[in-house]
């Protein structure tokens, strides 16, 4: 069959080579087909599909045997090739070998003949510096005789030479003064003598050539001059020449002017100015420096053979007299001013001289060498020894600037030089910001009992103001003065300028806490400034000490030893002293605004020392400790205070309030004396506290009120006769109670003055109700014969005693077993104690709201309540 030349087409070798696709490949074989059989309206016909598909795979089976024959004669080509190929291969590998083992042997005879040549080499440089040792042996020892004969003819005409000839001459010197101090001959000492005495004129002569050199501006010349004197005797006295004569100092000598900084000289003192950073004086002084070093540092390196060195001797020129001589006129004149003054002018002149160092640091120049001749080389190799090429300049510029900064600041830092004066400074600052509360709070504490101290002061005083019959002060007068001045203790101090004292002086203060702190930060600014890196927290620990003698020692300690002698003093007849609430408010917010300082700025500065830090942390929390314990006791005092105050107005308690005659006058007044009293001062309480406390201070504070005053009404309920008329004044009265007691906003309160309401009904109830009464809610919890006392108080007591047995007080079954539970009144009173929040108690301690550190610490106080003062 004649197969259609599409499918012809599909069935041709390149169609399998590339992408094959069996789908693609049928689909294109049958693709006529389907479209005809589509075409033919009668049964599908699978006839054509068969033989063209037969046809098809006869004609894929002829073209895979050519396939297969072609690969067939290509698999022996390749064969072919690779015999070929790997006989040319093994042809070459033996040509590579043989080349290779020629090169070997040429090698091996190359290294014979240049380890021939090193030898050769050696020994030629061993007698090529035999020669040349000897003929600079041979030159020494002629010049030697020459000079032994006092002949310099001959090293005249070569200094005359000119500049080679100068260089040779300053060689040859430099190896006859050598050789001179090592010959022991009979005229060696005439001989040694006269070659010194060229030298010294050598030398100066050089010198003098440099010095008119330098001032006409020839640096070819001076270049020659420093090269020359460098090889001669390392040139130390040629850089001398050029420091000294520099305008640089010799102007800073002749015109010593002082510019003056009024600006500073006027605030600098002032510890609330903030501190000056620079010093015109000095600002111009660095300036000038930076202008000349920046034009010297071009001189020196086109001059000198060795300018590193000439630039380290300049500049430690420049710090150790210009910029000394001026710092320590800052110092001086600063220092008599204040402590402050002078910590403040050493920290801006730190803060100049170190920005001067780094920019000074810039130009460190290249060491040339010392560019000596070979002959020198030569001379050098003769003795054995080495050339003095000046001072070593082994050091940087940058490790001398360093060392040349800390050299000017050693006197001001050196020990403890530094810290005792911030220590001081910072002592002065606080005592005479605190000198009026000091003074106010002095006044106002009642004096106690002389301690061995005072009695000590008391005798020297008595000693100092001995005089003898003449009028003139005794010998053991004058020592108990000079020791009361030593001590600070002098009692002649007068008291006529000082003001008088007002109250505001000793009130506490934020912001006097807020300067404290400020003052204290600035020092330790200074103390980061100035002190080393391995010193900052132990300086900054000794400086915290400082702060806490100061803020809490002297300041806040002191105003709660004041409100505390003031309660001790206070007569309990008198309304209690509640402005001590706000001092502790006050003091509160002093101690959080401390301790978030010591929290913020200063523990950070200890981290790198494990002991100082934990030094640290022991030493606050130990003074925070000791602060909240003065804090509990001026708690517990007050409260005892306001407590006895109530129990004074509970006493003044008529004795027939509660049982009038006159029944329209009792009616006309609500509530009894003693009752409105004792309200009003509750509510004052309540409202200080809630004025000055928050949290759970606030909450134990009015709880331990609330239950002193209910137990001062449990006691005062069994003193006093009621009559019917006089239960309804109790009522009231309790009433009262309730109400003022419920503002306090403590839901135990609220219970125990439920419990008071309902002891008070037992007045009102006639006595058939009384039975069932006292069996019910709170009174039901107690046993009959603890509420006896109570009821004996009623006026008709009397008439229904015989009747009111214990038995039928009991009561069921039910509540015995709720009796049997409390047992006693006291039980239950200690059942309610048990509502006070959390089981804080007054006794353990109120809480004051200050910022935990970061170390375990136990202490009464809870530190999860708000501060006081909210």
């Amino acid at each position: 069959m004649e197969l259609d030349p599409a499918v012809e087409a599909q069935l041709q070798l390149s169609t399998f080579k590339g992408k094959f696709d069996v789908t693609e490949f049928v689909g294109g074989v049958s693709e006529k087909l389907i479209a005809q059989s589509k075409a033919d309206a009668g049964p599908f016909d699978p006839i054509p599909f068969i033989k063209t598909f037969e046809a098809a795979v006869d004609k894929l089976i002829a073209v895979r045997k050519e396939v297969q024959a072609k690969t067939e004669q290509m698999e022996k080509s390749v064969r072919v090739s690779e015999r070929e190929y790997s006989k040319k291969m093994a042809d070459l590998n033996r040509g590579f070998e043989s080349v290779g083992n020629s090169f070997t042997g040429m090698e091996t005879r190359m290294n014979e003949v240049s380890s021939t040549a090193i030898r050769i080499g050696e020994q030629l440089e061993t007698v090529h510096i035999e020669r040349q040792r000897a003929q600079a042996a041979y030159d020494i020892i002629d010049y030697y005789n020459q000079f032994s004969k006092g002949d310099t003819s001959r090293l005249d005409a070569l200094r005359k030479e000119g500049r080679q000839g100068r260089r040779q001459v300053a060689v040859l010197l430099r190896r006859l003064n050598t050789v001179a101090k090592e010959v022991d001959l009979p005229s060696a000492d005439k001989t040694r003598e006269n070659i010194e005495k060229y030298c010294e004129k050598f030398e100066k002569e050089m010198l003098n050539l440099f010095d008119r050199c330098y001032r006409k501006g020839d640096p070819k010349m001076m270049h020659h001059c420093a090269q020359t004197l460098l090889e001669f005797n390392g040139g130390s006295s040629c850089i001398q020449v050029y420091v000294n004569q520099h305008d640089f100092f010799i102007n800073n000598v002749r015109e010593t002017k002082d510019v003056e900084d009024s600006f500073l000289w006027n605030v600098i003192s002032d510890p609330d100015t903030i501190p000056p950073k620079n010093e015109a004086g000095l600002t111009e002084l660095f300036a000038e420096i930076r202008a000349t070093v920046d034009t010297e540092a071009q001189i020196v390196k086109a001059v000198f053979p060795n300018p590193p060195v000439v630039m380290q001797v300049f500049l430690q020129r420049v710090f150790a007299q210009s910029i000394q001589q001026h710092m320590e006129h800052l110092l001086h004149r600063a220092a008599t001013i204040s402590e402050l003054a002078y910590l403040r002018v050493l920290q801006l002149a730190h803060i100049q001289t170190s920005t001067l160092v780094e920019d000074l640091k810039v130009y460190e120049l290249p060491a040339s060498g010392s560019r000596m001749s070979l002959d020198a080389g030569d001379f050098n190799r003769t003795l054995g020894g080495t050339t003095n090429s000046g001072p070593a300049a082994s050091a940087t510029l940058t490790t001398m600037l360093e060392t040349a900064m800390e050299e000017l600041f050693v006197p001001y830092q050196e020990g403890q030089r530094y810290l005792e004066r911030e220590s001081q400074s910072l002592g002065a600052l606080y005592t005479g910001l605190l000198a009026n509360f000091t003074r106010y709070h002095h006044s106002k504490t009642p004096k106690g009992k002389s301690s061995i101290f005072d009695r000590v002061v008391n005798q020297l005083s008595t000693a100092a103001a001995t005089t003898s019959s003449g009028g003139v002060q005794t010998t053991s007068a004058q020592a108990a003065n000079a020791i009361l001045r030593f001590g600070g203790l002098n009692t002649e101090k007068s008291t006529v300028d000082e003001e008088p004292v007002r109250e505001e002086d000793g009130q506490l203060s934020v912001d006097v806490a807020e300067k404290m702190l400020k003052w204290h930060a600035e020092a330790i600014g200074r103390c980061m400034e100035l002190s080393a890196l391995n010193d900052v927290p132990k300086n900054t620990y000794a400086l915290l000490r400082v702060l806490a003698e100061a803020i809490s020692t002297a300041y806040i300690e002191e105003a709660i030893e004041t409100a505390q002698a003031r309660l001790e003093v206070n007569d309990p007849k008198t309304e209690p002293l509640l402005q001590v609430l706000a001092t502790l408010k006050t003091a509160d917010l002093v101690c959080h605004l401390w301790q978030q300082y010591v929290n913020t700025a200063l523990l950070p500065l200890a981290s790198s020392s494990v002991t100082i830090r934990r030094e640290m942390l022991v030493f606050n929390n130990q003074t925070v400790s000791r602060l909240e314990g003065g804090v509990n006791q001026l708690i517990h005092r007050l409260t005892d205070t306001i407590v006895a105050w109530l129990s004074n107005q509970l006493s003044k308690q008529k004795r027939n309030d509660f049982k009038p005659k006159n029944d329209d006058l009792s009616f006309a007044r609500v509530n009894t004396e003693s009752c409105v009293a004792c309200c009003d001062m509750l509510e004052k309480v309540r409202d200080n506290a809630k004025a000055n406390l928050s949290g759970k201070n606030l909450e134990v504070f009015l709880t331990e009120i609330g239950i002193s005053f209910h137990s001062l009404l449990l006691e005062h309920l069994r003193k006093f006769p009621v009559s019917a008329t006089g239960g309804l004044m109790l009522a009231k009265d309790i009433r009262m109670y309730q109400d003022t007691i419920s503002s306090f906003g403590i839901a135990s309160l609220t219970e125990r003055f439920e419990f008071i309401r309902q002891l008070g009904q037992v007045f009102l109830l006639s006595p058939e109700i009384l039975k069932s009464y006292i069996t019910e809610n709170y009174l039901g919890r107690i046993e009959a014969n603890l509420l006896k006392p109570y009821l004996a108080q009623r006026s008709d007591w009397g008439q229904f005693e015989k009747g009111f047995d214990d038995s039928e007080m009991t009561g069921d079954g039910g509540t015995s077993e709720t009796k049997s539970r409390f047992g006693r009144l006291s039980v239950m009173m200690k059942e309610l104690e048990g509502l006070k929040l959390e089981g804080l108690r007054l006794s353990e301690g109120i809480s004051v709201g200050i910022p935990t550190l970061p170390a375990s610490f136990a202490g009464t106080f809870s530190m999860g309540s708000r501060p006081f003062g909210g």
